[in-house]
């Protein structure tokens, strides 16, 4: 054997182990034990600054941070490293927890197991983005009613404690962690003050020299209840989420602002007939609603819980004349012409329009009467598909909805132009849960009265010789409706929609701006009420939904069309 090969040889180098000294085994089962914590996890390794680094300005950015070893007592520096989102503080000899945890604001992953803790501080609980909270064998007999807040916890280690038996048998239960998270947010007391009144914003005076009829305009995506789960909204509490509880708040909500027009979303087919309706019917309204359309195909016990749109209006200035449902999914299928994507993509979401086609009556107008009362109005609320991913069925929805409308008041105009010739152009009210952002495609279309036909929403797909047959098309490669449309809530609120994942503007009420002036609106709640309160998301015990409601004051004229004699109209 040739001496390369014997110095390769692995029976010379077990040969050598196997002579280790005592002391070489020591000293590396030593080494080897400075390696790993008590639980056998590698220990972490870390660069600490010197003076010369500090002075040139440099920055530790540590996502983890490991401290072990008999440790009583915590630098107060530590909590000064926000960009932790784990912090491993177990095997010590840790009595106290400071209050300043808190500011550990990324903290995703905690380990406090085989400490000396007896209690933990509430401001614990405002660690929301915790996945992981390691408590295992301290000296913890109650855990703070604040720890509930942890919603996005998904494991929660307790074996060790001497807790009490309430809170072991919960939390032993089958999907024990999340039990016990909600029984402790459930216990938790309320002690944030209710908001503010939302600010009325005025934005122009009614014209008092000619009959007008001012309306007041409410949009409110309500949640219905099978949406209100722990599972989508675990920063609430389950009572606060329960529809005992949201529908008379709701209720209230609506009531206090006694809008004149009432445009709601997400209204389970049960809560319609059997709470909004006849409740509000003591206020005198009247109301239409339409379930989404999946409720065509269901038990009778099973369509109860179908979700739609609903459309009241008080019945001393309103008259209902004829109603109109949209079914997108009918419509898709309709102009499909055999294409997999609309087939695919458009036509299997059941999102639904509906419109209420109504006349003034005579108590409805001011300043004297006109030479026509039955001044028409069409007012349309739609939900729109929600899944971003899904950006062009919703403006192709969208689109679907303004062709649906444009037919809808042409039949509507000739019919009343037969029996008066000088009959003002019916007005448009589009309200609604368009789940898109102000620089979607479908605000831009809406707003612009265009889109063009390569705009990216369409991702590109083979959707252009088929929306020709739903949209005007005066210009090639941009689809139009005829509508002159303005956002009422342009540039006013931050956010109408408002939970733990997503801030944004969805909601919407559209006008026609020839005919309709705005004359004020409300204003959006404090932001600074969510944050000096901590307010993860709505609903929220003082707030009864995630979205918050719209409401718009118009004049309606008939001779708006004619004259801008009160020099506001077509302002915005």
């Amino acid at each position: 054997m040739n001496d390369s090969t014997e110095e390769c040889s692995p029976f010379k180098d077990r040969k050598k182990k196997t002579h280790m000294s005592l002391n070489d085994k020591k000293r590396l089962a030593r080494e080897k034990a400075e390696q790993y914590n008590s639980n056998g996890r590698p220990l972490r390794q870390y660069h600490m600054l010197t003076a010369e680094e500090v002075k040139q300005g440099k920055e530790t950015h540590w996502e983890e941070l490991e401290i072990i070893g008999c440790v009583k007592n915590i630098s107060p520096s530590l909590w000064n490293l926000t960009t932790l989102t784990g912090l491993y503080l177990n095997d010590n000899q840790l009595t106290r927890l400071p209050p300043d945890i808190s500011m550990l604001v990324n903290l995703q992953y905690l380990d406090l197991s085989g400490n000396k803790l007896r209690s933990l501080p509430a401001e614990l609980g405002e660690l929301v983005y915790l996945r992981e909270l390691h408590l295992g064998f301290n000296m913890l007999r109650s855990l703070p009613h604040e720890l509930g807040r942890l919603f996005q916890l998904q494991v929660l280690s307790l074996a060790g404690n001497p807790l009490c038996q309430e809170v072991m048998k919960l939390y032993s239960e089958p999907n024990g962690t999340h039990r016990l998270l909600m029984y402790l947010l459930d216990s938790l007391q309320v002690r944030v003050p209710v908001p503010p009144g939302r600010p009325w914003i005025p934005l122009s005076r009614p014209n008092k020299n000619i009959p007008s009829c001012p309306v007041t305009v409410m949009c409110y995506n309500v949640l219905c209840e099978k949406y209100a789960t722990t599972q989508m909204y675990g920063y609430c509490p389950s009572w606060a989420l329960s529809w005992d509880y949201r529908k008379k708040v709701i209720l209230g909500e609506i009531r206090h602002y006694t809008a004149d027009i009432i445009t709601l979303q997400e209204v389970e087919t049960d809560q319609f007939y059997n709470f909004f309706l006849p409740e509000l019917k003591k206020d005198g309204y009247d109301g239409v609603f339409s379930p989404k359309s999946r409720a065509k195909t269901m038990s009778e016990n099973d369509r109860k819980r179908v979700d739609g749109c609903a459309i009241f209006f008080r019945a001393i200035k309103f008259t209902l004349i004829k109603e109109h449902l949209i079914e997108f999914n009918q419509l898709a299928m309709a102009n499909s012409s055999g294409s997999d994507d609309m087939l695919n993509r458009v036509m299997p979401r059941d999102n639904i329009g509906l419109a209420a086609l109504l006349k003034t009556n005579e108590t409805a107008w001011e300043n004297s009467l006109p030479s026509e009362v039955q001044q028409p109005i069409l007012v349309c609320t739609a939900h729109i598909h929600w899944d971003p991913e899904f950006c062009d069925v919703k403006l192709i929805q969208i689109m679907m909805l303004s062709n649906e409308l444009n037919t809808i008041l042409e039949e509507a105009n000739r019919n009343y132009r037969n029996v008066n010739h000088h009959q003002p152009p019916i007005q448009l009210l589009l309200c609604g849960d368009f789940n898109s952002l102000p620089d979607s495609g479908v605000i831009e279309f809406l707003s612009a009265g265009k889109v063009s036909s390569d705009h990216q929403d369409f991702k590109d797909l083979q959707y252009k010789t088929l929306l020709h047959k739903i949209s005007t098309c005066d210009r090639p490669n941009e689809f139009m409706h005829s509508f002159k449309l303005s956002s009422a809530y342009e540039n006013i609120m931050p956010f109408t929609n408002y939970t733990f994942n997503f801030k944004g503007i969805i909601d919407y009420i559209f006008y026609t701006r020839q005919t309709m002036t705005p004359l004020g609106l409300l204003g959006p709640l404090a932001p600074e009420w969510f944050k000096d309160n901590k307010v993860l998301g709505c609903p929220h015990p003082h707030i009864p939904s995630d979205h918050f409601p719209l409401l718009v004051e118009f004049e309606l004229s008939p001779n708006a069309h004619q004259s801008n004699s009160n020099g506001l109209i077509g302002r915005r």
